[in-house]
């Protein structure tokens, strides 16, 4: 079973809607007869910010869960393997389809969220995520081995708070990270911790007992993964991105942190800190918007959930993209995302 070109971009339009470090999008897609393979752009490169490519490989996982997802809305069932052939390295993963499935009503769900996420830079409502709430997240992350663990806000806030600040201290004071910063980031940023994401050499840094005391109000979650190679950064992407959706399809939004954690004492200082089985890949600060995020309507049929949206018209899975043929390698140019976050934002 072949894909059409609707098909073809559909699942290029639905990558790119995926979340990535300064909006990068370090992804390239090929489409075969009966799968499509995801590349990362390894010259995609944040010197200063990423120097591992730890985010950069993170991102590709997020746009994986797309990928996937969006196979499935199409009304296929989907095979994914993850690293499949060691001679092609930026290869991360090859999703197949394996015959007609209709989509679940979550897939439905996520599917439909995809085009409504976005980093949410600000405080949050003070109508607080509750337990039940961030256990269903937690759960959402069911790439194996990955533990989405919930932050306490009683006894754990203030840990992150005095990491946070060492680490904002530090990328505030660095001309080299604040010169990459801002040749990848032109929209000004919230100026104070946590709600920002990023650290600028103007960024106001509170004291610690407020930071203690801004955490404390929010819902924060830390993804760990019980290594860190390569493929526990993929698979921490991809959880990212189902707790992310999850979040969405529960009127709730979300931004992910990960600057901290590119400095070794804070990793380090974590994993001591609260007795971490793992390593901490990523947090995700989630919570309530202060005003009512616009709702968006999915339709299914004939096995294919649609998107309409009052911004963008979808038509059929396609929603406007252009036919790609499918023996070419489809970027996800998908550049009319703006430059500005942490984590790409439209």
């Amino acid at each position: 079973m072949t894909w059409s070109s609707t098909e073809i971009g559909a699942l290029a339009r639905v990558v790119g809607q995926a979340p990535s470090v300064h909006n990068t999008q370090p992804w390239a897609l090929q489409a075969r007869a009966e799968s499509v393979e995801l590349f990362e752009r390894f010259e995609a490169t944040l010197p200063r910010h990423d120097p591992h490519g730890r985010d950069r490989t993170i991102s590709c996982g997020a746009a994986l869960a797309n990928l996937e997802l969006g196979v499935r809305a199409l009304g296929r069932a989907a095979e994914v393997a993850l690293l499949p052939d060691p001679a092609r390295p930026s290869l991360v993963a090859g999703v197949r389809q394996t015959g007609r499935a209709n989509p679940t009503a979550t897939d439905v769900e996520r599917y439909a969220a995809i085009f409504r996420r976005h980093s949410y830079r600000g405080p949050f409502s003070l109508h607080t995520v509750s337990p039940a709430a961030s256990h269903e997240l937690a759960t959402a992350a069911t790439e194996p081995g990955v533990q989405a663990r919930v932050i306490q806000p009683r006894t754990e806030a203030a840990v992150l708070a005095k990491l946070f600040d060492h680490a904002a201290e530090v990328f505030r004071g660095d001309p080299a990270y604040q010169r990459e910063l801002s040749s990848w980031v032109f929209e000004p940023s919230d100026t104070t911790v946590p709600w920002g994401g990023l650290v600028r050499a103007d960024t106001h840094i509170p004291d610690i007992v407020t930071l203690t005391e801004r955490l404390m109000r929010e819902g924060t979650l830390m993804l760990l993964t019980p290594g860190d190679s390569r493929l526990d950064h993929l698979l921490a992407g991809a959880a990212m991105q189902r707790v992310w959706l999850t979040a969405i399809t529960r009127g709730m939004v979300a931004s992910v942190l990960t600057q901290p954690l590119h400095l070794p004492e804070i990793r380090s200082g974590l994993i001591e800190l609260l007795g971490l089985a793992g390593y901490p890949q990523l947090f995700l600060r989630v919570g309530h918007p202060v005003h009512a995020e616009e709702p968006e309507a999915v339709l299914t049929g004939d096995s294919r959930a649609v998107h309409v949206s009052s911004s963008r018209t979808a038509t059929g899975a396609m929603a406007g993209d252009e036919a790609l043929s499918t023996s070419s390698t489809v970027r996800n140019a998908a550049s009319r995302g703006r430059l500005g976050d942490v984590w790409n934002d439209e």
